[in-house]
């Protein structure tokens, strides 16, 4: 037998497989009791503010008594029940929506290493690096799900407790409702998008263990450590720089002319932080002893 008959013949892995793979992969994400626990929490925290502001205002004074508290868009909620979805997504931003994002990173590469399935997943033909591009999409995926929760949530309240109708734009000009749904939309893409740094960051400390528990805590402990540091005013030249310096910025598009500057910027950081955590998340995970 010569050498060219005694060679392995390779297959090239078919795109079909792989979205086979990614079909699976968001099968068993979303079919978690944690992960729809984790989205259930999510969809009522629209539901309790809204409560909390339409009995705070029931007697038609501004929410908290028209002092300013609160996020910017809470004032507005009474006049037009679209506000709750911007008011919604900026109270979820800082710690409810990576949280969550942070849970199902983590435990991405680790859960399946500790449940003894991510040698299963290898004998598979797509390889580490294929696994681990999958593994990635399916967190952007719940990045985007979490966020239209969220939002679908504030605006079913919203039209339920609170009248709909054209909206006042932070610039104090007029806005259709059509245009102000538009810019919604945008708006949850946006917050979508700022949580693929946390993704990516997730993700590489899911390779580093092969427990799914201490790669969620770390990755949350993470995510406190970063916001804490984001508030020290002494740390003013290193702020622009941690992930969670720019998640608000998406109240510009609620500007007219909208402000890019600062969503610029924060999509630059978050594709920068996803470009770096998914390096090293690959350079580890591809050098890995899997032994489970």
């Amino acid at each position: 037998m010569s050498r060219a008959e005694a060679a392995p013949t390779v297959r090239p892995v078919s795109p079909w497989w792989t979205l086979g793979l990614l079909r699976n992969e968001l099968t068993t994400t979303f079919r978690r009791w944690r992960t729809l626990a984790l989205l259930a929490v999510l969809a009522g925290v629209p539901i309790l503010v809204g409560i909390a502001v339409r009995i705070e205002t029931g007697d038609g004074s501004p929410p908290g008594g028209g002092g300013g508290e609160g996020p910017a868009f809470i004032a507005q909620i009474t006049n037009n029940g679209l506000f709750l979805v911007f008011t919604a997504l900026a109270a979820t931003l800082p710690f409810f929506l990576p949280m969550a994002v942070g849970v199902v990173a983590g435990d991405a590469i680790a859960g399946e290493a500790g449940a003894g399935t991510l040698r299963y997943l290898l004998v598979a033909p797509a390889g580490r690096t294929r696994l681990l591009l999958t593994k990635y999409a399916t967190v952007v995926l719940f990045c985007l799900a979490a966020t239209l929760v969220v939002a679908v949530s504030a605006l079913a309240v919203g039209a339920l407790l609170f009248p709909l109708g054209d909206l006042t734009t932070i610039s104090g000009t007029r806005i259709g409702f059509a245009e102000g749904l538009g810019r919604a939309l945008l708006i949850a893409l946006a917050v979508a998008a700022s949580l693929t740094g946390v993704a990516a960051l997730g993700l590489f400390v899911s390779t580093l263990t092969n427990s799914g528990i201490a790669a969620m805590a770390t990755t949350v402990g993470l995510l406190i450590t970063v916001q804490i540091l984001d508030q020290i005013p002494q740390l003013h030249a290193l702020q622009p720089y941690l992930f969670s310096h720019y998640w608000l910025s998406f109240a510009d598009l609620m500007r007219e002319p909208v402000y890019w500057d600062e969503l610029r910027k924060n999509l630059g950081l978050q594709a920068l932080y996803a470009a770096v955590f998914g390096t090293a998340a690959w350079a580890r995970f591809t050098t890995k002893d899997i032994t489970a």
